[in-house]
Parts: C-alpha cells; sequence; structure tokens
C-alpha cells in the first residue's frame, strides 16, 4: 500500500514502460534475439564482452568444471526474461569483476616491465611535489577510521546503492546505461592496469626505487593499521597474498568509481552535486593518505569515469525528467539528442 502511494500516484494511464518483466520462459529471450536487429556498436560492444569472458575463463584457475558451470549458469540466467533484464545489462560490469580476478594467473613472461619511478616522478614535475607522501606524513587513528571509511567501506557498497536510487528514481532504462558506464570504467582501468604496470606509493617506503618484479607480495599501506585497530587480519592478508593486480596503481579504480558514482547521483539529484563533490574529493585523500595512490592516479581515474560517463550520457542515458517523481511517473523516455542541441 505505502508502494503504491508513493511510488503509482502519479502514473500515466496505461503506461507500462516502467514495469518489469516476470516472464519466466527462456522461449521469450530466443524470439527477441531472433527479431533484434545488431547495429555495429552492438556488435562491438557484445563482442568485446565476449572476447574479455572467454580470456577469464581461460585465465581463471578454478576447476575446469566449476568454470563450465558458472558459463552455464551465466547463459541461463540471459536466456530466462525475469533475470536477464538484468544480468544483460549488468554484462560489462560482471566481464570487468571476472577478468579482473582472472588477470592474477597472466604469465610475468607475458607482462610488461613495472615502471616504479614514472608515477612519482610526474607527480612532482605536474604538482610541483610529491603530494601523496606529504598527506602520509602525519597519521592517527581518528585519521586512519576517516580514511578507511570512504576505501575499504562505502567504495563497495555505494554503486548498489546508486543502483537502487537509479531504479526507483532514474527513467526507465537508465539502470542499465549505469551498468554499461560502470563496467566498462572499471575494465578499460583493468586494462590500463595490466599494459602499464606502475608500483603505488606503499612500494616506494618498502623498496625505495629498486626495480620491481612480479614475484613481489602486495602490502596493505595504512590498511594495515586498520587491521591493529579492529584486531583483525581484513587488510593484511588479502593485499599482501591475495591481490589479483599488486602494480595496479594507474589509474586509480577507487577514485574512478567515486566519480561515476558522484556524476549518476548528481544527473539524478542535482541539488546534492556539491555534496558529492565532497565525497569524491574525500575519497582522493583517503587513497593517498593510505599509500596506495599517487595524486596523478586519481585524476587520471577520475577522468576516466568522466569520458565513459560523457559519451553513455549522450549516446544511452535517456533524458531524466526533474518533473518526474519516480521511474513510473513516466509515460514514455526520450534521449538526448547532441547536434540537435549543440548551440554551435
Amino acid at each position: 500500500r505505502l508502494f503504491k502511494s508513493y511510488f503509482l500516484d502519479e502514473r500515466p494511464t496505461g503506461a507500462v514502460i516502467a514495469d518489469l518483466d516476470w516472464d519466466f520462459n527462456p522461449k521469450s529471450s530466443i524470439r527477441r534475439l531472433e527479431q533484434k536487429r545488431f547495429t555495429r556498436s552492438d556488435v562491438f560492444f557484445y563482442g568485446v564482452q565476449v572476447v574479455f569472458l572467454s580470456m577469464a575463463f581461460y585465465l581463471n584457475p578454478a576447476p575446469f568444471f566449476a568454470r563450465v558451470g558458472a558459463v552455464l549458469l551465466l547463459i541461463g540466467l540471459l536466456l530466462v526474461p525475469v533475470t536477464s533484464q538484468f544480468f544483460l545489462y549488468g554484462l560489462p560490469i560482471l566481464t570487468w569483476v571476472f577478468f579482473f580476478f582472472s588477470s592474477t594467473t597472466i604469465s610475468p613472461q607475458y607482462r610488461p616491465p613495472i615502471s616504479v619511478k614514472v608515477l612519482p616522478a610526474a607527480e612532482t614535475i605536474l604538482y610541483g611535489d610529491n603530494l601523496s607522501q606529504l598527506l602520509a606524513t602525519y597519521t592517527s587513528p581518528v585519521l586512519d577510521i576517516l580514511a578507511w571509511l570512504p576505501y575499504g567501506i562505502i567504495h563497495f557498497s555505494l554503486p548498489f546503492v546508486v543502483a537502487a536510487l537509479i531504479f526507483l528514481w532514474g527513467p526507465p532504462t537508465s539502470l542499465r546505461s549505469f551498468g554499461f558506464a560502470f563496467g566498462t570504467m572499471n575494465l578499460i582501468g583493468v586494462i590500463n592496469q595490466l599494459v602499464f604496470p606502475a608500483a603505488p606509493p606503499w612500494y616506494k617506503i618498502l623498496h625505495g626505487l629498486d626495480p620491481a618484479n612480479y614475484s613481489m607480495l602486495g602490502s596493505p599501506g595504512g590498511l594495515a593499521r586498520i587491521d591493529t585497530l579492529l584486531h583483525l587480519d581484513l587488510y593484511t592478508t588479502n593485499f599482501s597474498k591475495n591481490s589479483p593486480v599488486v602494480f595496479g596503481a594507474f589509474p586509480s579504480l577507487h577514485s574512478g568509481s567515486a566519480t561515476m558514482d558522484a556524476l549518476f547521483l548528481s544527473w539524478l539529484f542535482p541539488r546534492g552535486t556539491p555534496l558529492f563533490i565532497l565525497y569524491v574529493m574525500w575519497l582522493w585523500w583517503s587513497t593517498m593518505y593510505l599509500t596506495h595512490h599517487y595524486f596523478i592516479d586519481v585524476m587520471a581515474g577520475s577522468f576516466l569515469a568522466v569520458v565513459v560517463f560523457l559519451y553513455t550520457k549522450y549516446t544511452h542515458l535517456p533524458k531524466n525528467d526533474k518533473n518526474a517523481k519516480n521511474r513510473w511517473s513516466y509515460a514514455e523516455i526520450s534521449k538526448i539528442d547532441m547536434f540537435r542541441e549543440d548551440p554551435l
């Protein structure tokens, strides 16, 4: 009753565009697939997903039959309409996650040399000093907690909150745009980290500018102090022994994810933009304070997020009607025509 009184009170008569598909028959998905006309962008998009999912399947160290089972499960989720409407458009995120955790098994002989000097040198040249080192000079338990909250807690939970907010208060189909943008940005970031492996600030603290190699273990950096404060092993073992990409400082995907979250929240709730910007800056500080990223890393992550968001906004994202109360207030959706709206 509460749902109907709040979410459906402005629903246009006969409008069905916001309704979910409750069909469980895989034949419906097969019929839609047969009738769909694939564009070049569709072929490119799904081709990229297939390529990197195939690489993840090959690289993943799990038993063969477990990997086959995961593939069959994914196919089943994509065939059943009620689950396909979420998993099909969440495919970029799944591709990124699977590829990220599988990339740890790539043989060092196929990996490029690890850069140790480029990032600190670039930071000094561009900004006049090593900002991350300055921010990490003074530490305290209070600052440790303040840095841990965005880096270790909010970073992992906020995308789910943003997705829920977009689903409820954004125009229909906008959630799929978030899935595309968030997954694509992170996949591009991981590819860049593998092509240009770079040592984080904690490496310079532990090893100076000595050459790095892929047999080296990672480090929790300042997060080790959180383990000490909480008397738990949340990060020390995971970062030291289980990190999929040890030398993945550039770009910072913590920064990229925070920026992407903030951009979609600002698009959805423009009045909250100053608050969302403050969150991004808070996360920037935390990554450097905890010695996981240089300032140039967080700038690159945010730049990547902005580029992917703008592409998504002008090619996928529907217009957000400021007068619409929620997704069920829409009778139709429209998208931005950047050529028609270009004032030049």
